[in-house]
């Protein structure tokens, strides 16, 4: 089901661009240079980055969606046929063997947008959204791995209520992890949202929903293994003083970044070498979130954080000293 476009820059009725302006200003730093776009959605984000840099600049586009790279293509086309954009598919999880099979070694920066882009929520049929009938699906790429059909139908209890608990931060899981098993099978996103309705106050009915469906998308996408491992592989492939820039919607997420640009690792134990000085690859640079008037124009940027990161010389400091 398309919407109508945002009246936000760049936003189309496939997706809407979250912070685009600040993405641009912030990741950006050598005209001429290579950026990647890991989450190429709808080409927004990408298409700003396009308008922002010279004519020897280049940006690569990465998406597992098939659908979303048959809109990035049509959207993107001049680009692309003046040598400017490269559109590839797959997991950014991938993203140093992606790289590599295009021939590119080293990038001046790289943008993650870890929201789920407006079509897919809009889009009842694969099945993100508890306010539309659908499957059970949520998965990125719909054409491989697991669905939230299968975690819900045939997950046992004390696994179904970790990921509600561990990845929706759902304080109810165990009540509602029951109740799914009870009702099994479940084969609709309504049919799943009527059984968790059941378990809360109407009040929180809306919140829960939510929580339960970041649950269940984080799951069947491993999103968070693979955040982990994107991150990791943007030391290797960014070149010293270029910027990395991860756009986070909620907290587990947000606080991986956060640990990663601060100290290089997701424990959040700084190492610091034998003088004190921090030894990590990256130097946070800026962060910040949606203004009011994009969160008027685009609701979903509401929850939206941006954090930029440097990528640093890390020869200029001793060696760690052992934890």
């Amino acid at each position: 089901m398309a919407t109508a476009a945002p009246h936000t820059p760049y936003a189309t009725a496939y997706h809407a661009p979250v912070l685009c302006d600040a993405v641009v200003a912030h990741l950006m730093h050598d005209p001429s240079g290579c950026y990647v776009d890991g989450t190429l959605g709808g080409g927004g984000h990408t298409a700003a980055l396009l308008d922002a840099l010279g004519p020897d600049g280049h940006v690569i586009g990465i998406d597992q969606d098939p659908e979303a790279l048959d809109v990035a293509r049509n959207r993107l086309s001049e680009a692309r046929a003046a040598g400017r954009c490269t559109l590839l598919r797959g997991n950014f999880r991938n993203l140093s063997a992606l790289l590599a099979d295009a021939g590119v070694s080293s990038v001046d920066g790289v943008l993650l947008d870890l929201g789920v882009s407006s079509h897919q929520i809009d889009e009842a049929a694969r099945g993100f959204s508890f306010q539309q009938n659908g499957p059970l699906d949520m998965r990125m790429d719909p054409t491989r791995g697991l669905t939230a059909h299968q975690i819900v139908n045939n997950w046992p209890l004390a696994d179904l209520r970790d990921v509600l608990r561990q990845y929706g931060e759902e304080r109810r899981a165990h009540n509602i992890a029951r109740a799914i098993c009870r009702e099994r099978p479940l084969d609709t996103t309504l049919a799943l949202a009527h059984v968790v309705r059941g378990c809360v106050p109407p009040p929180d009915e809306k919140k829960t929903l939510a929580r339960v469906f970041q649950g269940l998308r984080i799951a069947v996408n491993a999103e968070l293994d693979v955040l982990e491992t994107v991150l990791e592989q943007t030391t290797d492939v960014v070149r010293i003083g270029g910027r990395l820039a991860v756009l986070t919607y909620h907290s587990l997420e947000d606080r991986r970044v956060k640990r990663y640009l601060r100290d290089g690792n997701f424990e959040g134990t700084p190492r610091r070498d034998m003088y004190g000085n921090r030894v990590a690859p990256w130097t946070p640079v800026h962060e910040t979130t949606a203004t009011d008037d994009e969160v008027a124009a685009n609701p979903r940027a509401r929850s939206a954080r941006l954090r930029v990161g440097q990528r640093r010389d890390t020869a200029d400091v001793g060696p760690a000293m052992p934890q």
